[in-house]
């Protein structure tokens, strides 16, 4: 197959860094696969892996005509079987791109917590969370499955072969310190609460013991991040709070944690390097992953709405650190679990193999190729009321930057009360 790879962008983040991981795996089992999007630090690591880079031109306003008419280019030059859209803009590109070159087929993933109410029921859809998936289905999307974040074992190993020496002397972390890591994008929406709650946390524990909060991650919170960690360290008189600003290869501070808070792939990256992990959320969630705790985010993903079973926000995120840092077999025993949960179920070779095999059923499945005018009037009819709304919004300073983000299904689900009979 031919295949051509569409991020949303090309920053940091781990739906990108999936998509780039996943289309070069694929590549592996003998697959021709191009990575097209907008230049950014990932494309570097997309040609590191082995992938063709093909830049895309500035969108404006989304979906774009000039990226549209550029992936239409290139799917005729290269005579591109699939396009895979990540997100929902290049996922509405792709699509047109597909109804204009006969013979392709286009196919989207969402990796945010929420799928775009516009992405047409009749387009191919993969989703990272079983809850997703339900949701999705039982609203009439006939063609969704489950393609959860993979994760690259041998890269992201207990064994992996990283200069931890220079990293800790980078950062100033001596081995005394209890050592707490968050890689994270610093988004406002579903990021910045348990962030500033994890500081928060931190701090209370630090009057106690020798700790320290590791952040590693930019984008638009970065700025409240950094003045809310520069507040603690300079009462507490001492660096506390270590923001890294975003790195090129975060696994060093995965691997020098004692504990990893997280959510998404940044959780399962975790895992991966034997950590204990406490998954982060929204509205004050904080969860130790524990063999009880497992089915909750095997069902919903790596992110939970309202009040974990310590307690709520920073008073919870602090008993559940207590109990890790005054228990080092309690560790060891949880980070091992966590390793074979990520060799067990999200491994990237086993999510490549599961990926081919959607693609082939795209391709043969003639129903899901032919153009679908009244699902995709329909879903044009819903986009036309998302700009509207987004329009009026905006002109009361109220648009998030991060919208499907900024409302999970999780948290629809926890408000209707529907979470708990599959959580269970």
């Amino acid at each position: 197959m031919r295949i051509l790879v569409y991020p949303h962008d090309l920053r940091m983040g781990g739906s990108q860094l999936n998509a780039i991981e996943l289309g070069a795996a694929v590549k592996q089992l003998g697959h021709e696969v191009i990575l097209f999007g907008q230049p950014g630090p990932l494309a570097e690591r997309g040609m590191g892996l082995g992938l063709e880079f093909i830049a895309a031109p500035a969108p404006g306003k989304r979906p774009s005509p000039s990226v549209i008419s550029a992936l239409v280019r290139t799917v005729r030059e290269r005579r591109i079987d699939i396009v895979h859209g990540y997100e929902w803009p290049p996922a509405l590109e792709c699509l047109a791109a597909a109804r204009i070159v006969r013979g392709t087929t286009a196919a989207a993933t969402v990796m945010s917590m929420a799928v775009a109410p516009f992405i047409p029921t009749s387009m191919p859809l993969m989703v990272g969370t079983e809850q997703i998936r339900h949701a999705e289905s039982s609203s009439g999307r006939s063609n969704v499955h489950l393609l959860e974040p993979p994760v690259d074992l041998p890269m992201n190993s207990p064994d992996a072969d990283l200069d931890l020496v220079a990293f800790r002397n980078r950062w100033g972390l001596d081995q005394h310190h209890f050592t707490v890591v968050c890689v994270s994008r610093l988004a406002k929406e579903l990021k910045l609460e348990g962030i500033l709650s994890a500081i928060d946390a931190v701090n209370q524990l630090a009057a106690d013991i020798p700790v320290r909060l590791v952040i590693t991650g930019t984008g638009p919170a970065e700025g409240i991040v950094n003045a809310h960690a520069a507040r603690v360290n300079e009462a507490r008189g001492e660096r506390t709070i270590i923001p890294t600003g975003e790195l090129a290869d975060p696994r060093p501070a995965y691997a020098v944690a004692d504990v990893v808070l997280g959510m998404g792939g940044s959780a399962l990256r975790g895992l991966s390097f034997g950590k204990p992990l406490v998954v982060q959320g929204e509205r004050g969630f904080w969860e130790l992953l524990t063999p009880d705790s497992l089915p909750l985010f095997l069902w919903q993903g790596w992110y939970g709405s309202g009040p974990g079973s310590a307690g709520p926000g920073a008073a919870g995120l602090v008993s559940v650190l207590g109990k890790l840092v005054e228990d080092k077999t309690l560790r060891t025993e949880l980070g091992v679990f966590g390793r074979s949960v990520v060799e067990g179920r999200f491994s990237l070779t086993g999510a490549a193999l599961l990926q081919t095999e959607l693609y082939q059923h795209f391709m043969s499945d003639t129903a899901a190729q032919r153009p679908h005018l009244l699902a995709e009037a329909s879903a044009a009819g819903r986009y036309g009321s998302y700009v509207v709304r987004r329009r009026y919004l905006r002109l009361r300073g109220q648009q998030p930057s991060e919208d499907f983000n900024a409302r999970p299904v999780a948290v629809q689900a926890a408000a209707s009360g529907l979470i708990t009979a599959k959580e269970a």
